[in-house]
């Protein structure tokens, strides 16, 4: 028998609202809607679906999606053991068993003819074809199926089909107007305020390089390491170069473009 417990969000995640997202999601998972949210790397996606769950008091199953996860790694298959061969439920099987919520992150990472498997769940017929153990299982009224992806980083041969598209609702996320992004840093790192803002000051420099040099810019979440190796004593600028600068680029003019960025905000 499963434990339900241990896909329980105890505690509750640090989430600062946007916009009217947290209503939104409720009106959805109160419909059993499936949910696909869209953004870049570091956004919020994962902790607003983690934030979401603990506010529902519903499990949370998460899958981080890569293109060698097959529908077997999803579903579930037969292992040996020492009294012949056991089933054994994969993470879409479990979720849709005891009523969790399942978080495919990055789905699109997955394989095309892996995620078809999903199909089912997100429709009216909200079932699951365990082909192998022949059993069709009845998602548990409380599933709810959620993906994430980030549409800038898909080209025609590493996208979503609009089959797989017109199954779910969706969310656009983005990264946070400068207070709030400055207001999550000081709370996630407890750093000062006016300290958060500059280093937000650096982030949207950055961001505003996607396109000229940068394939993506500079995450809420590397913002966040950022701050978290200053509280912890390291060199604002030193601690800048390590945590945003030198993890997105390798291209030398760019750096020392972000570089003089940080001494001039950091003088």
């Amino acid at each position: 028998m499963t434990n339900i417990e241990q896909y329980k969000v105890h505690e509750e995640p640090f989430y600062q609202e946007q916009g009217n997202e947290v209503k939104l999601y409720q009106a959805a998972y109160a419909a059993r809607l499936p949910v696909m949210v869209k953004g870049p790397t570091g956004c919020g996606k994962s902790r607003f679906i983690e934030y979401m769950a603990w506010k529902l008091n519903k499990p949370l199953i998460t899958v981080a999606c890569n293109e060698d996860m097959t529908a077997s790694d999803l579903v579930g298959r037969y292992l040996l053991d020492a009294n012949g061969t056991r089933w054994l439920d994969g993470p879409l099987t479990t979720a849709a068993r005891i009523g969790a919520i399942c978080y495919l992150d990055e789905i699109v990472e997955a394989r095309q003819d892996t995620t078809v498997v999903i199909h089912p769940l997100t429709d009216h017929r909200r079932t699951l074809p365990l082909d192998k153990k022949g059993e069709m299982l009845q998602a548990h009224p409380d599933f709810q199926l959620v993906i994430s992806y980030n549409p800038g980083y898909q080209s025609l041969m590493k996208d979503l089909k609009q089959s797989t598209k017109q199954r779910f609702t969706a969310f656009d996320f983005d990264y946070p107007a400068a207070t709030v992004e400055a207001g999550i840093l000081s709370k996630e790192a407890k750093i000062d305020i006016v300290l958060a803002a500059q280093l937000v000051k650096i982030g949207q420099a950055a961001r505003n390089l996607k396109g000229h040099g940068l394939d993506e810019g500079i995450s809420t979440r590397l913002l966040v390491y950022a701050a978290t190796l200053m509280k912890g004593g390291v060199e604002p600028r030193d601690a800048c170069r390590m945590a945003l600068v030198r993890p997105i680029t390798d291209d030398a003019d760019i750096r020392d473009t972000l570089d003089h960025a940080i001494d001039a905000t950091f003088a």
